[in-house]
């Protein structure tokens, strides 16, 4: 086999795995240009690797770790020599068409290790920390795909990654609860509210509950909108797709608003529809020149 048709294997590869998956991070993209859209899908196909190998339900905590561990070790090569998975071989056209660093890879890969060894986070900067790792790098590869380094759009992209991450938090309390016994509210601000784990698995959210949810998805605002100006300030062709991380993550904070703050009983998701409601505001938004 030939280099080309190697390289070409792995893009379809990656192509493959980051279709599988019916999540917003490569729908937000569909408006953007086909060469930008085709490295998000290999970044997002990484991703994707990586968190499935921090959530490997059928292996131990230290297996996982050892898992991660190798996977870093094939990352690197990425920056000198040859991968061996078929994602990272992807990945690495990538890389080094677009000039990418290794850092926000390697601190996705910290985050699923965070994950082995952490259920529980004490405060809000905690939780915030652990988005620096688990979120926070996904947009700095994004910029890094768009050939952006400025420091002001990377202090945007972090808040708007940091909002995301907790909107998600938010909708999946049952589930990261059920599933995976990770608790994401902070034990300090439970304790404020009077709330316990117990109360995370009734049937439905109390007063104290709601209370409590509907200050951590506040907060989760409030990143949103710190991070809005980004888009005004990324190049104009791919304006629409940065908008709508934030038009979802918006879309959620309100859906949680009009479940009264009660995710416990039912998590709010948009669903195909209301994805295309959200892309179809932002497309009707960049032809009325708004952004």
């Amino acid at each position: 086999m030939t280099a080309a048709a190697s390289d070409a294997g792995a893009r379809a590869h990656a192509e493959q795995i980051a279709r599988g998956h019916d999540e917003n991070f490569p729908v937000a993209f569909m408006l953007a240009p086909r060469d930008v859209r085709a490295d998000i899908r290999t970044i997002y196909a990484y991703c994707r690797v990586t968190d499935d190998i921090g959530d490997a339900g059928d292996a131990t905590r230290d297996e996982r770790v050892a898992m991660l561990d190798a996977w870093e070790d094939d990352l690197l090569r990425c920056w000198g020599g040859a991968p061996n998975d078929p994602v990272l071989l992807a990945l690495q056209g990538v890389v080094r068409r677009r000039g990418l660093d290794p850092e926000p890879f390697r601190a996705l890969i910290e985050a699923n290790r965070m994950d082995q060894r952490i259920s529980r986070w004490q405060t809000h900067d905690d939780l915030i920390e652990y988005c620096r790792h688990s979120a926070i790098p996904v947009g700095r590869m994004v910029l890094g795909v768009l050939g952006i380094h400025d420091p002001r759009c990377e202090h945007l992209s972090d808040a708007t990654c940091a909002g995301l991450q907790l909107v998600n938090f938010w909708q999946d309390i049952r589930r990261d609860l059920d599933e995976r016994d990770r608790v994401y509210l902070p034990t300090e601000d439970m304790a404020i509210f009077g709330v316990t784990v117990d109360d995370l698995r009734e049937h439905q959210a109390s007063p104290a509950v709601r209370e409590l949810i509907r200050m951590e998805v506040w907060r989760a605002r409030a990143l949103l909108i710190e991070g809005a100006p980004l888009r005004a300030e990324v190049p104009r062709r791919v304006r629409p797709d940065i908008a709508m991380f934030t038009s979802g993550g918006l879309w959620v904070c309100d859906a949680i608003a009009r479940q009264k703050f009660d995710t416990i009983a039912r998590r709010p998701a948009p669903g195909k529809s209301g994805r295309a409601r959200m892309a179809g505001a932002v497309l009707v938004g960049a032809v009325r020149g708004v952004r």
